[in-house]
């Protein structure tokens, strides 16, 4: 597999860039995106066997399995991030070791219905103080600790829908061209 094709599976509606600008329209399509994230997530995976869930989305990727665990996990660790930051002076936020977590037995071999209903419970939550920010409360940041960069709310929004479409996209390519649709 080439470096071209591989960095394709690895980012297949590309990297992430921080928005310059963003307007009210796109904060809200992509608070949108979040809200409805776990439903579409669930119809995605709702109907994979165990095999299929252990497969990996590329070569050394992570399987299914592992993917949905880790939006569970990402997800929870970014709702916290918000309410530090709307409560407390750009506060320098906690990073964790996503890698670490995939390779933890719960990631690995547990069913992912527990990570699905969390997911829904969390959106549920976060999407409500999502769209009660005030814009105030969206131009306050926090620093993320491995490289010192604020990180306003609006941006973080935009991060968090493109990793929702990002791990997706991972699933429905796999999905494609495995022939399982």
């Amino acid at each position: 597999m080439s470096t071209s094709e591989l960095e394709d599976l690895k980012y297949p509606i590309g990297k992430f860039q921080f928005p310059t600008v963003i307007s009210k329209t796109e904060i809200e399509n992509n608070i949108h995106t979040i809200c409805h994230f776990p439903q579409v997530l669930r119809e995605t995976v709702q109907y994979l066997s165990d095999e299929q869930l252990n497969t990996p989305y590329r070569p050394d990727g992570w399987t299914v399995r592992q993917l949905v665990h880790h939006l569970a996990d990402s997800h929870m660790n970014s709702y916290v991030r918000f309410k530090w930051t709307i409560t407390e002076e750009e506060p320098t936020i906690k990073a964790y070791n996503e890698k670490a977590w995939a390779e933890l037995s719960d990631a690995k071999y547990d069913a992912i219905e527990p990570s699905l209903l969390l997911l829904t419970a969390l959106h549920l939550k976060w999407t409500s103080l999502l769209n009660n920010l005030s814009e105030e409360d969206m131009r306050k940041s926090f620093v993320h600790p491995q490289n010192g960069r604020k990180i306003e709310l609006h941006e973080n929004i935009s991060l968090y829908a493109w990793h929702c479409n990002h791990h997706l996209a991972h699933i429905v390519n796999l999905s494609e061209r495995m022939n399982w649709v």
